[in-house]
């Protein structure tokens, strides 16, 4: 059973009187694409939802757009696009935008000087930041980078942990990939996020990250509306979190559409302030409501 996650502190919001609640189908209404999340909305673990199939062919079918999502950094974007593919998704670089691209383009935009990094990370997450031009320092103290960057290290091993830990301590400028402290799985085990390796450098620094990217961060979905030409309300985000998913679906002004196949349980997204925008049971019962949205719109 997966445990209720926690924010990590600076991802935390004042919270505001919930706004007036939206008739369900209306939300829907103009929706043009869908960002879907990931693990626990399309699949968990290595399980594939028998609904996710029928449910893209049924956007499709419907011409509406989807572009995947997700937080995972310890994959590459060649890796996940390789495992939807076996999943039998046919799924196109276009259509996927993960946290470590957001790294990428983050340290870019903001940090152009910065090349030499040190990452916790999978060979997976160091090699496609190889390939966008930046160095992976060693675990050395004679080898010192300009920043530190912790993702979801999958491989991750005590001296690279200390390593961090040295360069953290020292006022290196410090990046998350992403903020959640478990990765939602169908094993019998807890698989320790990104948000947790950064809370253990916490206690041992007493620094967070200065900046953590990934959901709930809206510059996940804003490229999706400049590359699509889409309003907000254009865009409808699909996951199973509240404090990622529907934090970022509310910051980007675009519909934030629950699905109850992963971490958040029914009671839970009840008790949300502000809640979604639409709480669904998983893909299927969506897809219903897409399609009655799009045949209310048609009958207009």
């Amino acid at each position: 059973m997966k445990k209720r996650v926690v924010p990590m502190p600076q991802t935390r919001r004042r919270v505001r009187p919930a706004p007036p609640k939206r008739e369900r189908n209306h939300s829907l209404h103009g929706v043009r694409h869908l960002a879907l999340d990931m693990d626990g909305t399309i699949y968990s673990g290595g399980t594939l939802f028998a609904e996710t199939l029928p449910f893209l062919d049924l956007l499709k079918r419907l011409g509406v757009g989807h572009t995947f999502l997700t937080n995972n950094s310890s994959k590459s974007a060649r890796d996940y696009l390789t495992r939807l593919r076996r999943l039998g998704i046919a799924a196109e670089p276009g259509q996927l935008y993960t946290s470590t691209q957001a790294m990428i383009e983050h340290l870019r935009e903001r940090h152009p000087a910065v090349r030499r990094l040190f990452i916790l990370g999978t060979p997976s997450m160091i090699e496609e930041m190889a390939g966008a031009g930046f160095v992976s320092t060693a675990d050395s103290a004679g080898d010192e980078p300009e920043a530190v960057v912790v993702g979801f290290d999958t491989t991750l091993c005590y001296a690279r942990l200390c390593r961090a830990a040295w360069w953290v301590e020292r006022g290196k400028p410090y990046f998350a990939t992403h903020p959640d402290r478990v990765c939602p799985t169908d094993e019998p085990t807890v698989l320790v996020d990104c948000g947790a390796i950064c809370a253990a450098l916490k206690e041992a620094t007493g620094r967070w990250p200065d900046v953590v990217l990934g959901k709930p961060d809206p510059c996940m979905i804003r490229g999706i509306l400049c590359r699509h030409n889409l309003q907000p309300h254009n865009l409808a985000m699909v996951g199973d979190r509240l404090y990622t998913d529907m934090a970022m679906a509310r910051r980007a002004g675009a519909v934030g559409v629950l699905v109850l196949t992963g971490e958040t349980k029914a009671q839970e997204a009840q008790r949300a302030v502000p809640p979604p925008d639409l709480v669904v049971s998983g893909l299927a019962e969506l897809g219903k409501q897409l399609r009655n949205a799009r045949n209310r719109d048609d009958g207009k």
